[in-house]
């Protein structure tokens, strides 16, 4: 659907790039460590209200949110419409202060403005795919226009991992389950995810999951080290069969966006205080192809891990903790990038950045896979921000791409949903 010239000059007239900011600069200042997203559930909320009443706020455990809104001046059967989703959690803030003392970015939630680029925690992860929807849906609303077809906006708690007792997913499980209730209906045919992608279309994404090690021996005072199992021995040979697994992984057949499949040692603790070590636990992150089943890779991964081990003294374990869509991890999302509404929303993004909207694979998991195994809604992820200092001390989105970011959405909303003038009858 094409927009006219008219509504094009109302929505271009209608942009406020200082509004738009302060957006952006609102959500920043709103600390969300995953475990503690409901202010800034409410802060959307209330950003959410000056364009339409239909806006709920779901606490679903203590300091945990989700916020909910929809706008759609069409008919309510209509299920032709967009979700615009992001999460609201960012990762810890620990260090930051340290790092960027006596400057201006000492404050992880000041969000200064400095040499073109907003700075702080959850700038481009993801609190500017959250301003980015609320900006967009502010500027047609300014320009006494309303989405004919529905716009749900939908912001979430709990992707992040990280924070103990936390980062699995339970945000989306909850808004689905809501959902399927009858309430706070989630109904689309395109899920853009606000995901830092710097503009380009990311499609798909590669699978994951983690993975704890424990290896259990028999502690024992240096003296009298026979009486002990050394948990560190079985460790060595442990780590050496893991690279080879994961040379073994480098070899295998690669995704065309997404890559070879691989295996990361993250981390490794044992050691006993003047004793034989008793427990050794290694961490690791296998990161699948969508050709390969979570299932059995972790078979063989376990196959690998207890085949290393030739001391039959020791106690091998493993665990599990970032269950996403499945019980050990998060399956890959693959999305056809030939869907019409997937090739209209590239030319909408080349249309403000030329040399932006092309198909792409993320780096990284996030939650595509919920919406398009339980809803049956294709998603893509679309939002200023580079991923690659997401998590840093460095993190920040560049002004000129967030705003062109809001430009894009903006007009594809109206596009894709259709527009008419506001009224007594449409909301606010």
């Amino acid at each position: 659907m094409t927009i006219s010239d008219d509504v094009a000059a109302r929505l271009a007239a209608a942009a406020d790039d200082g509004s738009a900011i302060d957006v952006l600069r609102g959500a920043v200042s709103v600390p969300s460590v995953t475990g503690e997203e409901e202010a800034v559930a409410h802060w959307a909320a209330e950003q959410l209200r000056r364009v339409t009443t239909e806006v709920h706020v779901d606490s679903f455990a203590p300091g945990r949110a989700n916020t909910w809104a929809r706008w759609s001046v069409g008919d309510p059967t209509n299920r032709r419409g967009l979700v615009l989703a992001s999460h609201l959690d960012t990762v810890h803030v620990r260090g930051w202060e340290e790092h960027w003392a006596g400057t201006e970015r000492e404050s992880p939630f000041a969000a200064p403005v400095i040499d073109g680029a907003v700075w702080g925690r959850g700038t481009a992860d993801c609190k500017a795919g959250v301003a980015v929807a609320i900006a967009a849906l502010q500027q047609l609303h300014r320009a006494g226009l309303a989405p004919v077809a529905p716009v749900t906006a939908l912001f979430l708690a709990d992707e992040e991992s990280g924070e103990e007792g936390s980062g699995t997913s339970d945000g989306v499980r909850r808004a689905i389950a809501v959902a399927r209730d009858g309430d706070q209906e989630i109904s689309a045919d395109l899920v853009i995810y606000g995901e830092p992608t710097t503009m380009q279309v990311f499609t798909s994404h590669m699978g994951f999951f983690i993975t704890d090690v424990t290896l259990t021996g028999k502690a024992a005072y240096f003296g009298t080290p026979e009486l002990g199992v050394d948990a560190l021995r079985p460790a060595d040979e442990v780590l050496r069969a893991l690279w080879a697994y994961g040379d073994d992984l480098s070899t295998r057949p690669a995704d065309p966006l997404i890559g070879a499949p691989s295996l990361l040692v993250t981390g490794m603790s044992g050691g006993g205080y003047i004793a034989v070590p008793g427990e050794c636990r290694i961490s690791l992150i296998r990161k699948l192809t969508p050709d390969e089943d979570l299932d059995a890779a972790r078979a063989e991964l376990e196959d690998v891990i207890r085949g290393a081990v030739t001391d039959e003294r020791i106690e091998v374990g493993t665990s599990y903790p970032a269950t996403r869509d499945h019980a050990v991890g998060g399956s890959a999302l693959v999305t056809d990038p030939k869907l019409d509404v997937v090739a209209h929303l590239q030319a909408t993004v080349k249309e403000f950045l030329p040399d932006r909207g092309d198909i792409a694979a993320g780096p990284y998991w996030s939650e595509g896979p919920f919406f398009e195994r339980d809803l049956g809604i294709p998603t893509v992820y679309l939002a200023p921000g580079d991923i690659s200092h997401c998590h840093t001390f460095d993190e920040h989105v560049p002004v000129d791409e967030y705003l062109a970011a809001v430009a894009v959405y903006v007009r594809f909303i109206a596009e894709h949903c259709g527009v008419r003038d506001l009224d007594d009858g449409t909301g606010r």
